[in-house]
């Protein structure tokens, strides 16, 4: 006669996800730096739960880029060389540039109320100095403008190249002003897109990209990294 199985238990997908944005916090703060180790026991320990939601929540992690595992060695921050950010920035904003130029050739009505809102979403939280908000209205503003290029694989692309700049990217919005000036270029880049003006969209994201580069360029100087 069969003896009955015990069902497997699976991580609670809910749970693991809160713990996730929580390491993601703790890693935007600093506390978990380029590098670092994750180590499951003692975050388990930390976060008050079993392992299997901390793993769970290091694979969604992982997922975004934010930290890599190495094989037989573990889980660390994702760190990437200045050389190989300043070639990634190099990248995004020829995708980038081209997204928007298609982009406005595809803006319809109910993509410029979107825009809009996001850009008001952008201003009530630089006002508030809520970095933490304006970034993910950010990656929600450029993703608009990829998915309106209908370029799946120009999507694809620009998702990789985000993923290993997560970490640079997020502390750079932490510097007085640089949300403010950040989303004048959105609006530069929007209205263009509005307008139909197809080159005037491309200058206008490409010029973002880079000037973004240069803020963290700034911040990194100035951090003495």
């Amino acid at each position: 006669m069969p003896q009955p199985t015990t069902p497997t238990r699976t991580p609670d997908r809910g749970l693991a996800a809160g713990i996730a944005e929580q390491l993601k916090e703790l890693i935007y703060a600093g506390e978990f730096k380029p590098g670092d180790r994750l180590n499951e026991a003692a975050l388990a320990l930390r976060m008050g739960t079993s392992r299997g939601p901390i793993r769970e929540a290091i694979r969604i992690l992982a997922g975004t880029g934010i930290v890599t595992a190495v094989v037989n060695r573990g889980v660390f921050v994702r760190q990437v060389s200045v050389s190989e950010m300043l070639e990634i920035y190099e990248l995004r904003a020829l995708v980038f540039g081209f997204a928007a130029e298609r982009a406005a050739e595809h803006v319809t009505d109910p993509d410029r109320a979107r825009f809009e809102s996001l850009l008001d979403q952008m201003d009530a939280a630089c006002q508030a100095g809520d970095n933490g908000r304006y970034y993910d209205l950010n990656l929600q503003f450029h993703a608009t403008i990829l998915a309106l290029s209908h370029s799946k694989r120009a999507q694809r692309q620009y998702e990789d190249y985000v993923k290993e700049l997560h970490l640079f990217r997020r502390q750079n919005f932490n510097r007085p002003g640089n949300m403010r000036t950040s989303n004048i270029e959105h609006r530069r880049i929007y209205e263009a897109i509005s307008r139909g003006s197809a080159a005037k969209a491309k200058q206008q994201a490409q010029l973002h990209i880079e000037a973004g580069r240069h803020r963290l360029l700034k911040m990194m100087d100035d951090l003495g990294q």
